[in-house]
């Protein structure tokens, strides 16, 4: 059976067959009694709103740990500092014509900073193309960035990003309790909680008002498991349209629990977003019981075998999609980073 890590109520599909899980391991509650959301009243936004009949959406999964706070404020200064002195070099773009720039942004740099050293690179040259950003990745996560040089293409491949027309892929490395599942399909809602924390919310909250007035959004990851352990197969990006999928819907909260002890199993997964939620696959493996390596804003550890990790192991491997000038297929895959590559290079490889 799926374990799922917070006090919540899921259905769990799988070849027809449907099962509920209930789900709450204590460290949910001693998380949001430390919570820095709400230091006065000691309990998570969720919580404080329920005593105080607040109607808002309760969040499904726990409020930001409080290590995160001084461990985020270190990471921003350092990438402040690295970004600042970023070149791009030619090794980093990965596909170029006259029209788009595709290039592979290293963790723990700003998205800017592939704009600002593009702009730089071209010196004085008479006509500079337009740059912009046709899409963004996390301060700390790595991989695949498109960079337009024309309003009209800027315009379009914008729009295909917010259609949910181009097709994504991520590598993550997860510490966390080991999936019975090869791949998953999860289901939720996503928004803001109090204090403007990025939360998952059950799908029956989608619409529903948070506190700082926005609503709560659909949220949709497909999951597969590449690596456990040490034991696994890396292959290319799969289509997650198959019968062979388990399907997991985030509902409210039953009256009752179970308990797992927590595990500490090493796995690599893939993800396909289909919506483009802010943090989307962060929140999601913090919501399986799987943090992301390093993604201490959700659960991931900081130091892990005696090493401090500086960012988190999330890379932006492939992308799909149309051309926004040509209308030909463009599909990119990004070099691995160093942590995916020493993982990799000892599994056999599968087509």
């Amino acid at each position: 059976m799926t374990k799922i890590p917070f006090h919540t109520h899921c259905v769990l599909s799988f070849q027809s067959q449907t099962l509920r899980l209930i789900h709450s391991p204590p460290l949910l509650r001693s998380m949001a009694a430390l919570s820095p959301e709400d230091p006065g009243s000691g309990t998570s936004d969720g919580s404080a709103e329920a005593l105080s009949g607040n109607c808002h959406p309760t969040p499904m999964s726990p409020p930001y740990p409080p290590l995160s706070k001084n461990v985020e404020l270190h990471r921003a200064m350092s990438a402040a500092a690295r970004s600042g002195e970023y070149a791009l070099s030619a090794a980093d773009i990965v596909f170029e014509d006259q029209y788009l720039v595709i290039a592979n942004k290293p963790s723990g740099v700003y998205c800017e900073a592939i704009l600002s050293s593009l702009s730089s690179s071209l010196g004085s040259a008479i006509v500079k193309p337009e740059f912009h950003l046709a899409n963004r990745l996390d301060r700390d996560t790595s991989g695949l960035m498109v960079i337009t040089k024309s309003h009209k293409a800027a315009g379009r491949l914008v729009k295909a990003f917010t259609d949910h027309k181009v097709e994504k892929t991520y590598l993550a490395l997860c510490i966390g309790y080991a999936p019975d599942w090869n791949k998953i399909r999860i289901s939720s809602g996503h928004g803001r909680s109090k204090f403007g924390a990025w939360r998952v919310y059950s799908t029956e909250d989608i619409g529903r008002t948070l506190p700082g007035g926005s609503m709560v959004k659909n949220m949709a990851t497909s999951f597969e498991v590449l690596f456990i352990n040490g034991k696994g197969k890396f292959r290319e990006p799969i289509d997650h349209e198959v019968n062979d999928v388990a399907s997991l819907v985030v509902q409210k909260e039953a009256e009752r629990s179970i308990d797992d002890s927590k595990k500490s199993d090493q796995i690599l997964i893939r993800a396909y977003p289909q919506s483009g939620r802010t943090h989307q696959i962060r929140l999601h493996c913090q919501y399986l019981g799987i943090p992301i390596r390093g993604d201490v804003k959700y659960g991931g550890f900081h130091e892990w075998k005696g090493i401090t990790y500086d960012t988190h192991a999330l890379h932006a491997e492939s992308l799909s999609f149309e051309h926004p000038i040509t209308s030909m297929p463009v599909r990119i895959q990004a070099p691995l980073p160093l942590w995916a590559s020493e993982i990799c290079e000892d599994m056999p490889q599968k087509s």
